[in-house]
């Protein structure tokens, strides 16, 4: 990913966003060439010259104040997320940003998937990346179809771009693909030179049109909390809240929880999906018991 064309196309796709109304600029008549605010608009909101505002939009925000970022956030109206991903460009082409980054190890330790296993909830954990990296049982039952796919780890966003059996999971379809692309963009501009997103960006790129199209718009969000609905396979529909929990030693490692509301369908499919996630289970358990009592029979004559 271009730094300074990521800068560009971001800045770019916020103003165009915004009316001179919306932006409490008085009316003037006549036809406008560009959509949404002009950069001079901008400059002017933001208190910063034109020819300053120009060169930060085309790429150049190394170096640039706290305040100004700040004022920029301001006059485009960036929400919390927005305002984020506008630092994390900053600090990507800022001084000495290109250095390499130590090697990170694995967060899956045996005390994380004790705590998961410890859970009476669909548990896992996921990177920014959206690889599912461990589950417990019931996080395992709620998304089998990823655990199932030939390539690992499961990722969210291939799930969703390449795999059909998404479609019919996903009751909102549309805004799981706006929610993943989003969380995605935000990734990547936490940290441009990360191989694997590169990489995952790239082949969804270039196998989704989809994709591609949804990437363009620049959209940022951090998957924090929220409420999705799903269909699942072998339990039926149901309407679950989704809360983030950051492992500690990497913030953008989080432990995601899934709960339903009480005595709702959605929490009796729960108590569903936790008996149908034992039943999954009871083969190879029945394998394992027929292993032992084969190893343990000596055969007399």
């Amino acid at each position: 990913m271009e730094f300074q064309q990521e800068i560009r196309g971001f800045l770019m796709s916020r103003r165009a966003r915004i009316t001179p109304e919306q932006a409490g600029l008085p009316y003037v008549g006549g036809n406008r060439r560009v959509k949404g605010l002009r950069r001079e608009e901008v400059a002017m909101l933001a208190g910063l010259s034109v020819e300053y505002y120009t060169r930060m939009e085309r790429g150049q925000l190394g170096g640039a104040s706290e305040s100004v970022l700040d004022a920029i956030a301001r006059a485009l109206q960036l929400n919390d997320d927005e305002r984020a991903h506008l630092y994390d460009l900053a600090r990507s082409v800022a001084p000495g940003s290109h250095r390499k980054r130590p090697k990170r190890t694995s967060p899956i330790t045996t005390s994380v998937q004790q705590v998961l296993d410890s859970m009476s909830v669909p548990a896992l954990v996921q990177n920014g990346r959206l690889d599912l990296l461990a589950a417990n049982d019931l996080g395992r039952a709620l998304y089998a179809d990823l655990f199932d796919m030939a390539q690992q780890p499961p990722n969210f966003a291939r799930y969703v771009f390449l795999d059909p059996r998404a479609e019919k999971f996903y009751a909102d379809i549309i805004e799981a693909k706006n929610l993943l692309v989003a969380v995605l963009r935000a990734t990547a501009g936490r940290d441009p030179l990360d191989k694997q997103v590169i990489e995952l960006i790239g082949e969804l790129s270039t196998r989704s049109a989809d994709f591609t199209t949804r990437w363009a718009k620049h959209n940022v969000r951090r998957h924090s909390r929220g409420r999705k609905t799903v269909n699942h396979p072998a339990v039926g529909r149901m309407d679950l809240a989704y809360d983030d929990f950051a492992l500690p030693g990497d913030p953008h490692v989080t432990i995601t929880t899934y709960t339903a509301d009480p005595s709702t369908p959605s929490a009796d499919g729960l108590t569903l999906l936790a008996t149908w996630a034992d039943t999954q289970k009871q083969p190879e358990t029945m394998n394992d018991e027929v292993r032992r009592t084969r190893g343990s029979v000596r055969w007399v004559v």
